[in-house]
Formats: structure tokens, C-alpha cells, sequence
């Protein structure tokens, strides 16, 4: 699910990254074109990729910005600000405009933002959790991380509704200070970034793991270190992808309800649906969050801006977007709407479960397992990391994942429609289907990243796997 947004490496089943050893099936070191040594990010960079990373370090914030000033002052009218622009002739007018267009924050909204960012990273210290693994980086290294995101999820949640019940503050609070706590994402968005970059060069935590592409506008926007750390367990790469964004995600979603039942007196049957949608998909990724550090997220991608600056800025903003659009513009669906409606996030939500359900039985009983009453077909791979240790790996090939590469990215797809069907037609409805949008270019850039990911660390593996199953997302399809 996007975290989320937040994907599986979805046919790629790791056992538990076993070493080879001399009591195993074969040895390290003794296979023959077995894999390659040179997996993970690559360490140069085109012309083309650096003038791409260029374009989204200048599109998505004046993107983000867009949205926010055409909710906040146009009723999400996506095409209002620039109609605006062009009406703008004289100085005055343009002043007067880039005035209204450049938000500032608030001390208020400040306090609130940086007390939320500092509760998050206490309880992630310090709220008991079992211990993960990630599986092993290009380095060699497996590394260990607190998984304790669904209890931090409910404190927080059941702090917020419990402080707005005493009087604190009103459920509304985030909605009321959007725009200040926005301005404030960015700074954190900008500040981490250039954290990430500077402790990259001067105190790295591995330094076996970090790419240098000679681009400083590549390593800016995708990162240098593969698992900044202070410590050895406080991950700045799975806190801030998990935690202030994604905890965030449904509390935003609540301020706006409650906003929206301040000023026409209810709350939609369409805002209780994308709440709801919303929560399945964020309790799912922290009821499952050990299976996450074993995503692309994790396992593939370095800190930079595009984690950085897009998990406290991006994700809060956009992925809401739903729920802004119901507040500005209040929605109530037919029954028939909203039986269908939830039937499709349900349907895609079921999709996506099982097909993570039946890797992770594959990954537990090392392919010994039944998939659709039969025995899982598997394909046994072996990957080297740079140290030189070789690795067993499972590529499922059979069930779900004998229909397409990525077929749960197809139930991410549904359950996203779902959430932006919610929306329904309105005149200025277009901004609440901007999710599906964004959804589908993503994953589809995330397969096109994936399957280049997995034909060098598979090699003739990953061949024998694209001659099993054809199709990348959708059977029969694409």
C-alpha cells in the first residue's frame, strides 16, 4: 500500500537472508553466474536522471503549495489560482496575489508540530516492540529496528481524542492551523534533508552502503546513506517513513471530520468512508510493519529528499487530500454509492492482503507451503552483497503472484479509487481524484524501478521468473 505509502518488493519473497554454509545446498562463494555483485542503487547517474531529479526538487513543492492555497482560498478549485494569475496584471495585483499564495506559520502551529515530531520519535525510542530485520543491505549488513508502530499509532490517537474530551484543544485543532503546520512540514522536510546530506560525508553509520552518483543534485533528491542511524537502533529512515506522516495520516483525516461538523452540523457519509478506508490501510501497514522493512522503501532507497522532505510534506498533505476536499465541499453519497463504494475498497483491500499473505507464507516455511491447494512453485535464487557472502533468496512464482509481478499494486489501485470515489462529481472534484492519479504513476514507476532492481541482484533468476508470469500488475492486462 502507498507508504504509502508503502510497498512490497512484491514477487521477491526473502527467506531470512540466510547465509550459505557448507551444511546448506551449496556454498559461498562456489556457484557459477549464480548472481551479481552489483545490486542495490547505481553509482552513476545520466543526464536525464539528474535533469529529472532537478525537475521534482522545483515541481512537488510548488505543487503542495497549489493544492494547499486552492483548498484553503478556492474551495479546492485546482484551476482558480492560475485563472487568478493571468487576471493579475498590474504590480498590485501580483504583489497582492504572491502575498495571499506564500503562507506563513503561526507560534501555535509551530508548538503543535514540533511537540508531535518530538512525542514520535519518544515513544519510538522508548514504547516496547518485538524486534525486526530488514534483510541484508548491499553492504551485508541485516539490521535491527524497533517495530512498535501500531501501539504508537492507538496512544496517539486515543491522546488526541482524549485531550480534545478534557478541553486541551478542539478536534479541529490541525484543521484550524493547516496551512502553519505546512509551512513547519517544510522546514522539517528541508532541515532533514540537509541533515541526511552533511552526516552522509562527515558520520556515517555504514559507510560500505552509501552511493555517490557525482551528481550533488541526484544525491540531494534521493539520498547518500542507505540507514542513517544514531545508534544502533534509532533508524532515521523507517521513523520518519513510519511515524509522523503515517500516524498523522487518520488524525488529519479526524480534525477535518470534526471541522466539517462545526460548520454544516454532521459528518458525511463520504468523510466516514475515506476515514475508514484511510484507517484499514494505516492500522494494516503498522499491524504489518515488520513485513515493511523488507520493502522497497526500506531495502533499496537512501534518506534523502525524496524520503525526507516527502514523508513530512508530502504524505500528510496529498494523501488527506480526500478529506480537505469533503471539508471545503461537503458530499453526501446514495446508499448505493456507498455499498459500492466500500465493496470496491474492500474488494481491493482483500486483494492486497492475500497476496502479501501468501509471501509471507512462502518467506516462513521457506516454500514448503500449499498455495490454491497446491505445493508453491518457487524458484531458489542466491544474491551476493559486496562483502562477498552469498545469500539465499525465494521467488514465488504460483497463486497470486503466478498472475502478474506486482499484483497487489492492483488491489492498491482499487482501494485508492475507492478512497477518491468518495468525492463524487462536484464541480470541483478533480482535486479529490488527484490520489489515483499520483497512485498509479507511482507504482507503475516503482515496477519499472523493481524489475531493473531485481534483474541485477537475480540475474538468469530473475529471467526464468519473467518466462513463468507475463504480466507485470494487471493479469491479462499490463
Amino acid at each position: 500500500m502507498a507508504t504509502q505509502r508503502k510497498k512490497a518488493d512484491a514477487r521477491e519473497v526473502i527467506s531470512t537472508d540466510t547465509v550459505s554454509s557448507g551444511a546448506e545446498v551449496g556454498h559461498a562463494g562456489d556457484a557459477e553466474d549464480k548472481t551479481t555483485d552489483n545490486w542495490g542503487r547505481l553509482g552513476t547517474m545520466d543526464w536525464g536522471t539528474v535533469i529529472g531529479a532537478l525537475f521534482m526538487l522545483a515541481f512537488c513543492p510548488i505543487l503542495t503549495n497549489w493544492f494547499l492555497v486552492s483548498c484553503t482560498q478556492y474551495q479546492c478549485n485546482i484551476t482558480a489560482m492560475p485563472i487568478a494569475a493571468l487576471k493579475a496584471h498590474s504590480h498590485d495585483e501580483i504583489k497582492a496575489l504572491l502575498s495571499t499564495w506564500c503562507p506563513t506559520t503561526t507560534r501555535k502551529a509551530a508548538q503543535i508540530w514540533i511537540g508531535w515530531v518530538s512525542v514520535q520519535a519518544l515513544m519510538y525510542q522508548f514504547v516496547p516492540g518485538k524486534i525486526g530485520y530488514g534483510q541484508a543491505t548491499p553492504a551485508g549488513h541485516v539490521l535491527p529496528y524497533n517495530v512498535n508502530g501500531l501501539t504508537c499509532y492507538f496512544i496517539s490517537h486515543a491522546v488526541f481524542i482524549l485531550g480534545s474530551y478534557l478541553g486541551l484543544y478542539k478536534l479541529s485543532v490541525v484543521a484550524d492551523n493547516w496551512t502553519g503546520l505546512f509551512v513547519m512540514a517544510n522546514l522539517g522536510g528541508y532541515g532533514l534533508t540537509a541533515f541526511c546530506m552533511i552526516k552522509a560525508y562527515v558520520a556515517p553509520s555504514h559507510p560500505a552502503d552509501r552511493k555517490f552518483t557525482g551528481s550533488h543534485v541526484y544525491d540531494y533528491f534521493m539520498g547518500i546513506e542507505f540507514n542513517p542511524r544514531i545508534g544502533k537502533m534509532w533508524d532515521f529512515k523507517l521513523f520518519f517513513n513510519g511515524r509522523p506522516g503515517i500516524i498523522a495520516w487518520t488524525i488529519i483525516d479526524i480534525s477535518f471530520a470534526a471541522a466539517q461538523y462545526d460548520k454544516i452540523g454532521y459528518v458525511t457519509n463520504s468523510m466516514w468512508i475515506v476515514i475508514f478506508l484511510h484507517a484499514l490501510y494505516v492500522i494494516d501497514f503498522f499491524w504489518n510493519e515488520d513485513w515493511y522493512l523488507r520493502t522497497i522503501d526500506i531495502a533499496h532507497d537512501h534518506m534523502g529528499f525524496y524520503l525526507a522532505w516527502g514523508d513530512l510534506v508530502w504524505l500528510p498533505l496529498m494523501y488527506t487530500l480526500q478529506a480537505q476536499y469533503l471539508y471545503y465541499n461537503p458530499v453526501d453519497l446514495s446508499t448505493a454509492a456507498v455499498v459500492g463504494i466500500v465493496s470496491l475498497g474492500l474488494g481491493g483491500y482483500y486483494i492486497f492482503r492475500a497476496t502479501n499473505h501468501q509471501k509471507d507464507l512462502v518467506r516462513t516455511n521457506d516454500g514448503n507451503v500449499m498455495i490454491w491447494g497446491k505445493k508453491a512453485e518457487v524458484i531458489r535464487t542466491t544474491y551476493k552483497t559486496s562483502d562477498g557472502v552469498t545469500h539465499k533468496s525465494l521467488l514465488l512464482c504460483s497463486g497470486w503472484w503466478g498472475l502478474a509481478h506486482q499484483i497487489n499494486y492492483f488491489g492498491d489501485l482499487l482501494i485508492s479509487l475507492a478512497m477518491c470515489l468518495a468525492c463524487g462529481a462536484g464541480p470541483n472534484a478533480l482535486l479529490g481524484y488527484f490520489y489515483i492519479v499520483y497512485m498509479f504513476i507511482l507504482l507503475n514507476h516503482r515496477i519499472l524501478r523493481s524489475e531493473d532492481r531485481c534483474k541485477a541482484k537475480y540475474g538468469k533468476y530473475w529471467d526464468q521468473y519473467c518466462e513463468k508470469v507475463k504480466y507485470k500488475m494487471i493479469p491479462g492486462i499490463y
